[in-house]
């Protein structure tokens, strides 16, 4: 065994880890993504308590493990797995953990967010899933703890030799003559790192000598990283490493070029997973500068269009709503596909009904989809229909879309301002106080309705006037000088 972690160093492990627990009555949090260094630092505080005597380990232990409901299924089925044996043993011995899987709010989620309001496919410059897939699961359930108890410690299973920016933020917020460190966001709320001096030698090490106390098999852990080659950690802040490089964990990821992890569990055998890396590819390609054009409108959500620098390109703005009906066609298509192959017992399912549902809502309500077309694409992709809510007589259809295009066409009104205009006075239908519905025209008619090319001729005709007004202004400061005597 390394040195590092003899059987002293690990009594040495316990008994810290004991005396913190012992020392006051906030409650554990231990940030559990199914990955090395998490399970490590799980075993450790399981087996450090697990000799306390049972009068001392009545302080709650929460085992928490971030969901993003885009999770690759093989890890999905892993970590369900692991925590209802965590839940089960723990209850068994009289041991104080209880596990708790966190996920994003319905209208947080990955395919609200990408199909529902178009967003884009996540990259390094625009990573908008972080915070709202993991961050904020795991700091509601925080925050909730906190309210519960006052104060709460977070375990975790960083490492000094992982991320040089985590450890730094840990040892500015080190209390003095503590092990443990404020958490750097959340009020009320510590941290504790039990591994933090260990290497990634010291990790494995551990865990292929000390079996799994809850009754996994770390050799699995062992192929499982084989396959996949990397972790997700539970991200708790922004300090927190993020899933940039090869790694297990969303499926969906386009913030690195290639999903090696996916192509290598496919590689091992896991053949049904091909129609995830297939669409995940998908993705991938509206990344293309050459190609943003085609998928996204030039218009930012809020209306506006701006520009790339002082160029005359505009900066891509949400996916456009012919693409968003396209994507939720081909992720509808990939699960029925993923069903079909998926071995027994595994999680095929790839958007919840919940997701379907706001998808809906968000395209009639803010996208002008007078065709209501989630239900028909759901219908024809899973052959059944969900409980939909039936809209009142008001609502407006396909059929009057297709009428409004003309009549719009033929005057040269964009369509699009005309359905937001009458979107507005339908939801105001039937109020009696109406108060709010001039601002919103108002904000309506402030956004960028004129097309793009007559936009961007406008601005070259500005930067062109500019441009003479500017060589106009130095001349006539030069016959100034020259008047003047400054210029002989």
């Amino acid at each position: 065994m390394n040195p590092m972690i003899n059987k002293a160093a690990i009594e040495d492990r316990s008994r810290e880890i004991r005396e913190v627990y012992l020392a006051d009555a906030r409650p554990w949090v231990v940030g559990y993504s199914g990955g090395k260094d998490s399970t490590c630092v799980l075993q450790l505080v399981w087996t450090a308590l697990s000799s306390l005597p049972p009068d001392q380990r009545t302080k709650p232990v929460y085992v928490i493990s971030s969901d993003t409901l885009v999770e690759t299924p093989v890890i999905v089925r892993y970590i369900d797995v692991t925590l209802a044996r965590i839940e089960k043993t723990a209850r068994d011995q009289g041991l104080p953990f209880r596990s708790q899987k966190v996920t994003p709010t319905v209208e947080k989620s990955f395919w609200v967010n990408l199909i529902g309001k178009g967003y884009p496919a996540p990259s390094r410059r625009f990573r908008w899933c972080t915070e709202r897939l993991k961050i904020e699961p795991a700091d509601a359930f925080i925050k909730s703890k906190v309210a519960e108890f006052g104060e709460v410690v977070m375990v975790l299973g960083v490492r000094s030799s992982e991320s040089a920016t985590r450890a730094q933020v840990m040892s500015l917020h080190r209390l003095k003559g503590s092990v443990l460190s404020r958490h750097s966001s959340l009020l009320n709320a510590f941290v504790y790192g039990p591994i933090e001096a260990f290497s990634t030698d010291d990790v494995w090490s551990y865990l292929l000598q000390n079996a799994s106390p809850w009754g996994n098999d770390n050799r699995d852990l062992v192929a499982m990283y084989r396959n996949a080659q990397g972790e997700c950690p539970v991200v708790v802040d922004k300090t927190t490493p993020s899933c940039g490089n090869s790694r297990f964990g969303c499926w969906v990821c386009t913030v690195v070029e290639r999903d090696r992890s996916m192509e290598n569990m496919i590689d091992s055998g896991e053949d049904w997973l091909e129609p995830l890396l297939e669409f995940r590819d998908m993705l991938s390609e509206t990344q293309d500068p050459q190609k943003k054009k085609i998928y996204r409108e030039f218009r930012r959500r809020g209306g506006h269009v701006s520009f790339i620098g002082d160029s005359d390109q505009p900066v891509p703005g949400p996916y456009r709503m012919d693409f968003c009906k396209l994507l939720l066609e081909r992720l509808l298509d990939t699960q029925v596909r993923v069903q079909k192959s998926a071995p027994p017992g595994e999680d095929s399912l790839l958007i919840h009904d919940a997701e379907l549902h706001e998808i809906r809502r968000i395209w009639r309500s803010e996208r002008g989809d007078w065709a209501d077309s989630v239900p028909s694409i759901v219908r024809k992709a899973l052959g059944r229909d969900l409980n939909w809510v039936v809209e009142d007589s008001v609502s407006l259809g396909a059929e009057d879309a297709r009428l409004l295009d003309e009549v719009c066409s033929a005057r040269q009104v964009p369509t699009e301002l005309v359905v937001r205009l009458l979107d507005i006075e339908k939801a105001a239908h039937g109020l009696k106080r109406r108060h709010a519905v001039h601002t919103r025209i108002e904000d309506v008619f402030r956004q960028e309705w004129r097309d793009l090319d007559v936009i961007v001729a406008e601005r070259i005709a500005a930067k062109g006037s500019s441009r003479a007004d500017a060589e106009a202004a130095i001349v006539g400061q030069v016959e100034l000088d020259i008047e003047s005597g400054e210029i002989s």
